[in-house]
């Protein structure tokens, strides 16, 4: 994670208007999350890359807090992965963090794991409750809609260790 070269993705508008939902399969059932490629393109787009390339495929929420959030996207989660190493790894790369976009921590909220400013990558956690603590810290970048109890029902249902089958961004829930 420390002293990789920072990634920008620098899209058009309208290549990040197609990168509107994060559909998370796992063992449990169906996440869907709203990304917010307006208020944190970067990060919108490195998810999108990483998730339509497979690089989630397979892995595991590799921490799970209960009443706080749960973890996924570390590639040693995996059946290929060093499991002792779980929650190190990552791309190649790191992003910058975009914690300046005013989206709050909020029950739901999707938001990029790192170990420092400007280190993330391929982690993230999804929120179970409000983290008020995180904002500025952390990078808001999607989250469950409001009105969404199926994917809320899921995000309560994880445990440590369930299996991320597949991320996909996608333009539409269609």
């Amino acid at each position: 994670m420390f002293g990789k070269q920072l990634k920008e993705y620098n899209l058009s508008s309208e290549a990040l208007a197609q990168l509107q939902y994060a559909e998370v399969t796992t063992s449990k059932g169906t996440i869907w999350l709203k990304l917010f490629p307006e208020l944190a393109p970067n990060s919108v787009a490195n998810m999108a890359e990483l998730a339509n390339s497979k690089f989630y495929d397979n892995l595991a929420f590799h921490r799970v807090i209960p009443n706080f959030m749960a973890q996924g996207g570390c590639p040693h989660s995996g059946p290929t992965g060093n499991q002792a190493m779980a929650g190190t790894g990552g791309p190649d790369w790191a992003i910058a963090c975009e914690t300046d976009n005013g989206v709050a921590h909020k029950r739901g909220s999707f938001s990029m794991a790192h170990a420092g400013p400007n280190t993330g990558g391929s982690q993230f956690f999804i929120t179970f409750v409000a983290t008020p603590h995180l904002d500025g810290v952390h990078t808001v970048f999607g989250g469950i809609e409001d009105d969404d109890a199926q994917s809320f029902s899921v995000l309560d249902s994880i445990d440590q260790g369930d299996a991320i089958e597949s991320i996909r961004v996608v333009p539409s829930r269609d």
